[in-house]
């Protein structure tokens, strides 16, 4: 099958950096010549960061210029490079970097507990069955296609940590998608909500999400779209079995077996690169909340207490009152600080047990990013954080009265 020249000529246009730097200008965003300026100051509207990975690039990221394309200005009394630009709109500048965060996993490992804490674990576990299958597919189609992220010049990149990984398809725009739609389908039948409000909440993060990863530079419009379209197919292939898959992840006997092992096995089994990439451990991160979750909600079935809401579905909205922001703050936090509690140690304790089986000094950071530490550590720790999310957090809430 050949693709027309007219097709390819729209594809090349879609890709073409040129299209994200004329969207970051549109928007206030403008790269600047290179002049010398001291490190981290602001002058004529221009926001310069401190580049705190400075000289790290050569070490811990070794040969990430593979596919890195960043282009840094050199800081001549530090040694360092900082990225130089000039923000004309502010306002547009933080909006776009609040919803770039709405897209990154730790806002879906913090802020999804919140749905099962606070509203309806059906939904959460829903959402994150959705959210690991998409995230997963986008990580692997990235690095078997290999297509770069936007050169710079002349885009402006406003994030750095993923500039080492491959372009197409965006996952911001993939689980942004993902997460708004699946949970406008699941909702109406959990809880009492206008359709057509929960539509536009649906298209306004998506999009907010989708236009901020051409805002800060990482992705071309062909990323972005691809990714859009990919959840869409995503979501109408595996709408049809939502029903099925829920009563086989909480009743049959082979789910918490299948819920570990297969996560595990795609984990490992992640496409290999010929340089080192974040895409393997923040995969690895997904398929182990995804794990944990599984289990624990199969646990909490067997246990004959899911928390789900009683009586006839759907439930009214909670009322906001004084009492449900309090006890939502409360329980966000105690949540939060047990989720970030149990990922601190289990991390700690994982590394430790790995550095020690392979024999690694206990001071040699790069040895972290080697497949035999990094997967199994990362998915140790999130299946752990999963498991209190779904299992622990709700009983602690019941021990303290929230």
């Amino acid at each position: 099958m050949t693709c027309s020249p007219a097709k390819l000529e729209a594809l090349v246009y879609l890709q073409d950096s040129e299209l994200v730097a004329a969207f970051q200008r549109r928007c206030g965003l403008y790269l600047v010549e290179a002049t010398r300026r001291s490190q981290g100051m602001k002058v004529a509207g221009a926001l310069q960061p401190i580049d705190l990975s400075c000289g790290l690039h050569e070490t811990t990221w070794d040969r990430q210029d593979r596919n890195s394309n960043y282009k840094y200005k050199e800081d001549v009394r530090t040694g360092c490079s900082i990225p130089e630009y000039e923000v004309r709109n502010w306002l547009l500048y933080f909006l776009f970097l609040f919803s770039a965060g709405l897209g990154h996993e730790v806002f879906y490992i913090t802020c999804l507990p919140c749905i099962h804490w606070n509203l309806d674990p059906f939904l959460c576990r829903r959402l994150v069955n959705m959210w690991t299958l998409v995230m997963y597919i986008g990580q692997v189609m990235k690095d078997m296609l290999k297509l770069p992220r936007p050169r710079s010049p002349p885009v402006v990149k406003l994030e750095m940590r993923v500039d080492a990984e491959y372009g197409l398809p965006s996952t911001h725009a993939m689980s942004a998608t993902a997460i708004s739609f699946t949970l406008l389908l699941s909702a109406p039948s959990r809880i009492q909500i206008q359709f057509e409000v929960g539509l536009l909440i649906a298209v306004t993060l998506s999009t907010m999400v989708c236009l901020s990863r051409l805002y800060t530079g990482m992705h071309s419009v062909l990323d972005v779209i691809c990714g859009v379209l990919i959840s869409a197919i995503l979501m109408f292939l595996t709408h049809p079995y939502w029903e099925a898959f829920d009563q086989f992840q909480l009743t049959s006997s082979m789910s918490p077996i299948l819920a570990l092992v297969l996560p595990l096995f795609l984990s490992y089994t992640y496409p290999e690169l010929d340089h080192y990439s974040t895409t393997r451990g923040d995969t690895t991160t997904i398929l182990g909340v995804g794990a944990g979750c599984s289990v624990g909600y199969w646990v909490n079935k067997q246990l004959g207490e899911t928390f789900e809401p009683q009586g006839v579905l759907p439930v009214p909205l909670p009322t906001v009152t004084t009492y449900t922001l309090v006890s939502g703050t409360a329980r966000f936090l105690v949540g939060v600080v047990a989720l970030v509690g149990t990922r601190q140690v289990m991390k700690a304790v994982s590394l430790h047990l790995l550095y020690w089986w392979y024999k690694v000094p206990k001071y040699d950071q790069s040895a972290r990013m080697r497949k035999e530490i990094e997967v199994p550590s990362k998915f140790a720790t999130y299946t752990a954080v999963g498991l209190v999310n779904s299992i622990l957090v709700n009983r602690v809430f019941i021990l303290l009265g929230l």
